[in-house]
């Protein structure tokens, strides 16, 4: 009885050693792509903020101009 018990704990180490696998990287992986994407959204944020007036204004002489049918002086 005792050789089968350390048989059976055994089998039940490798088990779990198989299933637990601490040198997985898939949490890291999923990390990663957060990461990618927090600086993503960043470059965004940060161009948004340093183009957003130039292209407002250029939007606003567009409609200007549209809504006028002339060329308006300042505008491009």
């Amino acid at each position: 009885m005792g050789m089968q018990a350390i048989r059976v704990m055994r089998d039940l180490a490798r088990y779990a050693a198989v299933r637990v696998n601490p040198s997985s990287e898939r949490g890291a992986s999923a990390v990663e792509y957060g990461i990618m994407v927090m600086l993503i959204a960043a470059v965004i944020i940060v161009a948004v903020f340093f183009l957003g007036s130039t292209t407002s204004s250029s939007f606003s002489c567009t409609a200007s101009t549209i809504q006028t049918k002339t060329k308006i002086a300042g505008c491009g």
